[in-house]
């Protein structure tokens, strides 16, 4: 199975585990490039359609619950034979290795990890599903401590069929309920009995029952008491030891019927209060077989109590008295006797009239006159509805109840910060004046840091964000210049920044440079200078310049041609190419004659007989002025 690829996208890398049902591969999702658990399951099971259609449908139901506590379902699916569900890869150990390695749980290790498991089947019932196979192994603790249920891959949605009259029984022998050993009604205690079952081991390190078959198994969770885990191990508190024995009654119904039962006495049993776990006494309004009582006999019996009573009396006042011995005392015995009985019945009723009319006139006039807070704090309260509130919202709510709201613990849940989740007493429960609430209160999913997505292609900041735990806001689209197309321009918020879990970010894409566009001047008759500032003024550029020349001298400099049509439309920065006129003046070649020739030679001699003779002058007189010095 190595290698292959499922859905188009999941390719599986390592067997990581494998049940009874099915095996677990890590898979890189190609899709959305992150790691993924594939659970695939096994091939006899794979045959058996109506198993396979009901795994499908009750797989898909349970991918719809979000909880911090519980493993995501991304998909479920098949291919060529083969039935997949995806779920969120968890870097860590099984509830199953940690009691191995520690053998025992602290009670305080066993009591938080109880508590985040009953969270995540709080989370389940309330959505309609049903475990069914809640054990340590399907129980996964990451590296920092939290608690995340997994394997949802036989849970029941309670809206369809419970009644499983099969001969296929599905879950875990050493942890599931009596009643699905039955094949019977299953409903969500049968979770409540199984991390009974699994708290009981974290405490003791065992199971309560093994044999040698899972049937040896089933049938002891049907017929055999339990021993008590305080029994094996002394340390466990006693409130401790009686939660875990009220989660694994045999009897649904003396068992915690909701999780949020069970999730009270765990918070109590966090905050080291002392209670006393309320077991069911149903035994004594169960149905029995008795004689049937007769009205005589009642009479009689009846008669002789009344008759020992006033021999007890007797018996005070004289010393002793016989009422066998007093038979033939007569009738004015008789009257003797109920006289005093009478009298006595109206001394008594008389004290008891006087007793309850002083009592109640002293507590009147004390709360009315002599403390009147006191009278005020003994009035009942019904606590009002708070969960969902802001702590400031309940607060005020509470006060005009005159109660006082005290926060106990926060929790990281999906509710906005600060938001009510329970109180201890519950909603609705009567408590007197002044008394003080205990709530726990969400400190929403945590925080993390925005990171910089600044010039990232788009898809890869989408996979940045889902690995941030973030997620995708609104996505605008704007021209920029420098910042490549497709690629993030801006965010909000910004990097850095500290946002709650699960928030959006706000991206703006770029398209590109914009590209604008500019009207073509005409050059035509323009000097190169002048296209040259038209040019820029519509922002674009001069090109190439060409010329021809002309022997007409007004067209000197002047442009007849441009490359780029006049007046049409083209992108800004565009080069337009021009052609100007460059003046050149004719000089047609004549041939020479001769008279020119010779006349321009004379001339020459002559000059040149001149200059010599001037030059002579020259050198006559320099020679004279020198020879007079």
């Amino acid at each position: 199975m190595i290698g292959t690829l499922l859905g188009n996208r999941y390719e599986l890398l390592e067997k990581i585990g494998e049940g009874g049902m099915a095996v677990v591969y890590k898979a890189k999702c190609h899709l959305l490039n992150r790691y993924v658990a594939v659970k695939i399951l096994k091939e006899e099971f794979a045959k058996d359609m109506q198993f396979v259609d009901k795994f499908k449908r009750e797989a898909t139901a349970a991918a719809s619950i979000s909880d911090n506590n519980i493993v995501n379902i991304y998909d479920v699916g098949s291919q060529e034979g083969i039935n997949y569900i995806v779920m969120e890869y968890v870097n860590g150990k099984t509830l199953k290795d940690v009691i191995r390695d520690k053998r025992t749980l602290n009670t305080y290790e066993a009591i938080e990890f109880a508590t985040k498991i009953a969270k995540a089947l709080e989370c389940a019932h309330r959505n309609n599903i049903i475990h069914r196979d809640i054990k340590p192994h399907n129980i996964l603790v990451t590296d920092d401590g939290n608690v995340k249920v997994t394997d949802f891959g036989i849970a029941k949605a309670t809206n369809s069929v419970t009644i499983t009259n099969t001969s296929k029984v599905m879950g875990s022998a050493h942890y599931f309920s009596p009643e699905q050993a039955k094949g019977s009604f299953v409903d969500c205690r049968t979770d409540i009995y199984s991390l009974g079952i699994v708290m009981y081991e974290m405490v003791t390190g065992k199971v309560p029952y093994d044999g040698e078959s899972p049937v040896s198994v089933a049938l002891k969770h049907i017929q055999e008491p339990v021993v008590p885990p305080r029994n094996i191990n002394p340390s466990v508190p006693v409130n401790l030891n009686n939660v875990i024995l009220k989660a694994i009654e045999k009897e649904p119904v003396k068992r915690y019927q909701t999780v949020k039962e069970l999730l009270l006495d765990l918070n109590k049993l966090q905050q080291n209060q002392d209670f006393n776990v309320r077991f069911s006494d149903l035994d004594d309004d169960r149905t029995r077989v008795m004689d049937a009582v007769k009205v005589e006999d009642y009479v009689n019996n009846t008669t002789k109590a009344s008759k020992a009573n006033i021999d007890d009396l007797d018996d005070e006042e004289d010393g002793f008295y016989d009422y066998e011995d007093s038979k033939d005392s007569g009738r004015e015995s008789r009257k003797g006797l109920d006289k005093k009985k009478k009298n006595m019945i109206l001394i008594v009723t008389a004290v008891i009239f006087i007793l309850v009319v002083g009592f109640a006139s002293g507590y009147v006039i004390y709360n009315k006159f002599i403390n009147p807070q006191q009278g005020a704090a003994s009035k009942k309260v019904i606590i009002p509805n708070i969960i969902g509130l802001t702590k400031d919202q309940a607060q005020k709510l509470l006060e005009d109840k005159n109660l006082k709201l005290e926060v106990s613990s926060t929790e990281k849940s999906d509710k906005p910060e600060g938001t009510i989740l329970s109180c201890n007493p519950e909603v609705g429960s009567t408590v007197k004046s002044n008394e003080t609430i205990k709530v726990v209160i969400s400190e929403g999913l945590g925080k993390t840091l925005v990171p910089n997505l600044r010039e990232l292609d788009l898809e890869v900041a989408k996979d940045i964000l889902n690995k941030n735990n973030l997620k995708l806001g609104d996505v605008k689209e704007a021209y920029d210049d420098n910042v490549p197309k497709n690629c993030v321009i801006s965010q909000s918020p910004s990097k850095d920044e500290q946002v709650d879990v699960n928030s959006n970010v706000d991206l703006v894409i770029s398209k590109g440079p914009e590209i604008k566009y500019s009207t073509v001047p005409s050059l035509n008759g323009k000097t190169i200078e002048e296209a040259r500032n038209i040019l820029a003024g519509a922002n674009l550029n001069l090109g190439d310049q060409k010329t021809v020349e002309t022997s007409d001298k007004s067209l000197n400099g002047k442009i007849f041609e441009q490359s780029l049509e006049a007046y049409s439309k083209v992108s800004e920065g565009s080069y337009v190419n021009v052609t100007y006129y460059v003046y050149k003046k004719e000089n047609p070649e004549k041939p020479p004659t001769d008279g020119e020739d010779e006349s321009g030679e004379g001339n020459n001699t002559e000059d040149g007989g001149n200059n010599n003779e001037g030059n002579d002058n020259n050198n006559g007189n320099s020679n004279s002025g020198s020879k007079n010095k």
